[in-house]
């Protein structure tokens, strides 16, 4: 058997390491040749330029373009090259097939190595064929998916390690996949400034949806601390590794829920060896489609608004937005009005006559199209075929006038009069009201661009090939309605219908399924961030809820009561100084909305200056004490949380179960809520 024992692995990696250092300064040693060689380059363009003919003088512009490309080729490569030399491996497979008398071996990592003299390949890239079986197989039969076909035999042999600054600091035998002692030393450790790789950790559930290549889309309804985020991401970066050819970085597009959450993640495909992929929030492009029709409430303001006053008309209207029946609505009364809005008539214009039946024929033609561009072919076609009394085509100036009669014929041609109008056919024209002048309500900015778009069309976003869209409960149907409109391309849509802020708009899976019925959807109910002690208490939230905690033990999450306002706030300081002296690194301070945690991080400030608040106008995430909001706090997660004001007062409708819920989800391995007077109904059995 190849490196049998511990100590001969630990000669082996020590002969990997040099390897990869000289392999390492060689890199060096080139990127410093080719930057010299752009500079002479350059500095001989320039001095001989005059003497060069432009022939001449684009061939030197080529080859140095050439040079450069190559070198950032080269300095892609050796910061792969430096990671490796940290961290070389993870795993090993050893694979024998049925007709082979020795095993191949193969150590796996997040990247490959390949040794130039002999063309070895001493480190396979985790995304590579053989790998899977590292994530999907015990000891004994396997196989993996390679372009001759799928190849079959057994798994000899198969070892996890933990490797820093190259050095071995433990090997497992490991027969089952991923080894429980690898997986709690890594879900043990402390927080992070930002989401890391977890390549030497991927669940068997998770490879399945990584290495997914044929969904057209892919709805993963993931529980609190599934690690649905980061398997996305992985996904992301083995699309871009299977499909380099044809896909790069510049295909993907990300929906995100916010800045903070863009930059917490934004450290994940960079570790895998990937360019960061671009991220835009749903409003943004929104805001660009309803630019010069009117402006919009944000989310944030729905969300905060939903949270600091009752309005039930208000609400009402939210919900009755917010269902598939409402988009069902919506493509009845858009057909309605195709066919019943467009009314013809003859029309004769300096002497050219169009009968209304060759209007109605020609609109008919054009019902693929968007209304204006229908009616602008409709009004072409039968130009087209139409002459004056002298057997004459019409003029340009004749042209444009029956183009506008045609246009005019439609009974409604604006947006925002025929989304008016949608309501006033229902016979429910309260359920439209502008929030001020020309300000529309959150609710109704997705139902006016979806008019809009079969109105006039929509940007076009072709050169997004993979879109993947995260915190899907928080989109309604008539959102995705939009996106599937929008982006035409493969997608990636994952969340968790527990963590719903706003219990009017919560998308469930099953709902989203309705707009995208040919999509797969699976379900990861494993949580692997929080110990099983808080796991259970957030549960009491939402009984119902299928998730199933890894065996991860620590303390039992704490309820503390204080005499006064001013009593609770002392009292969160002191948990703030107690954490400063611990070996943890991320305290998160986690309010239900916005006003409280600006209280708190101003209470903490003057004596601990390092708080930060994150709120709606926040773009980094930070290590360290965070004071912010279970709006913001979506998709984080820290060593320790502390829920302040939970209260009857505070915690107390359907809504608050969710930020509540949220709040308490966040936390790795210490729960601490604060209250004063009476606690929360909706966590009293936790108090007993």
């Amino acid at each position: 058997m190849f490196n049998e024992t511990e100590s001969a692995e630990r000669i082996y990696l020590d002969h990997i390491v040099k390897q990869l250092q000289q392999a390492l300064k060689e890199m060096d040693d080139r990127i410093s040749a080719a930057y010299k060689e752009v500079i002479d380059a350059k500095k001989y363009l320039w001095v001989n330029l005059s003497q060069l003919d432009p022939a001449e003088r684009a061939a030197n512009r080529v080859d140095i373009a050439l040079t450069i490309d190559h070198g950032e080729k080269r300095i892609a490569m050796r910061r792969k090259l430096q990671k490796l030399v940290h961290s070389p491996y993870f795993g090993r497979v050893d694979f024998i097939t049925d007709e082979q008398a020795e095993p191949d071996v193969y150590y796996i990592g997040v990247h490959s190595f390949t040794d130039e003299e002999t063309q070895n390949n001493l480190v396979y890239d985790w995304r590579s064929p053989v790998a899977s079986m590292f994530y999907d197989f015990n000891a004994g039969r396997a196989y993996y998916s390679a372009p001759a076909g799928e190849i079959d035999g057994h798994i000899r042999t198969k070892r996890q390690y933990k490797i820093k600054n190259g050095v071995m600091e433990y090997m497992i035998e490991s027969s089952m996949n991923i080894n429980d002692e690898v997986l709690q030393k890594e879900l043990g450790t402390t927080s992070d400034e930002r989401m890391k790789n977890i390549v030497a950790t991927i669940q068997k559930e998770q490879n399945v949806i990584i290495r997914n290549e044929d969904s057209k889309e892919l709805i993963i309804q993931g529980v609190a601390g599934s690690g649905k985020t980061s398997v996305a991401l992985h996904r992301v970066a083995y699309l871009l590794y299977k499909y380099k050819e044809t896909l790069s970085s510049r295909n993907i597009l990300i929906i995100s829920p916010n800045k903070v959450f863009s930059d917490y993640i934004s450290n994940v495909l960079p570790e895998l060896g990937e360019e960061n992929i671009a991220e835009i929030h749903m409003e943004e492009i929104a805001a660009k489609e309803l630019n010069g029709l009117c402006t919009f409430q944000t989310y944030n303001e729905q969300v905060t608004e939903l949270i600091e006053s009752e309005d039930r008309k208000r609400n009402a209207r939210i919900k009755f937005k917010a269902d598939m029946d409402f988009v069902r609505r919506l493509d009845s009364y858009l057909a309605h009005i195709d066919a019943e809005y467009f009314i013809p008539a003859d029309i004769t214009v300096d002497g050219v006559f169009i009968a209304k039946e060759d209007l109605q024929k020609a609109y008919n033609a054009a019902l693929a199209l968007p209304i204006k561009p229908r009616l602008e072919k409709a009004a072409s076609a039968v130009i087209a075929n139409s002459r004056d009394q002298d057997g004459q085509r019409p003029t340009p100036s004749t042209a444009k006038k029956i183009k506008s009669a045609v246009h005019k014929m439609f009974k409604c041609i604006g947006a925002i009069s025929l989304y008016k109008d949608f309501y006033h056919t229902m016979g429910k024209p309260e359920m439209f009201q502008w929030k001020k002048a020309k300000t529309l309500e959150y609710a109704d900015v997705f139902p006016l661009i979806y008019v809009k778009i079969h109105l006039e069309g929509t940007r076009s976003f072709d050169f997004v090939k993979h879109l993947l869209v995260d915190e899907m409960q928080d989109y309604t149907p008539i959102q995705y309605a939009v996106l599937a409109k929008w982006f035409r391309c493969k997608k990636t849509i994952l969340g968790d219908a527990a963590q719903s802020v706003n219990p009017y708009t919560s998308s469930t899976l099953e709902e989203i399924k309705k707009v995208f019925p040919e999509a797969e959807t699976v379900e990861l109910l494993k949580s692997y961030r929080s110990t099983i002690e808080i796991t259970n208490f957030a549960r009491q939230l939402k009984p119902y809820h299928s998730i199933i905690p890894i065996e991860r033990h620590g303390e039992e999450p704490r309820i503390l009561s204080t005499e006064s306002p001013q009593g609770e706030l002392g009292a969160i300081l002191e948990l703030c100084r107690d954490f400063q002296t611990s070996e943890h690194r991320s305290l998160g301070i986690v309010c239900k909305k916005q006003s409280q945690a600006e209280l708190v991080f101003k209470y903490i400030k003057p004596t601990i200056p390092d708080v930060c608040l994150l709120d709606f106008n926040s773009e980094q995430f930070h290590e360290g004490i965070v004071v912010t909001f279970a709006h913001m706090a979506k998709g984080l997660e820290f060593d320790r949380v502390i829920v302040p004001f939970a209260d009857d007062a505070t915690y107390r409708t359907d809504l608050d179960r969710g930020l509540l819920y949220v709040a308490c989800t966040r936390a790795m391995h210490q729960l601490i809520l604060t209250y004063n007077g009476r606690f929360t109904p909706l966590l009293e059995p936790a108090q007993n």
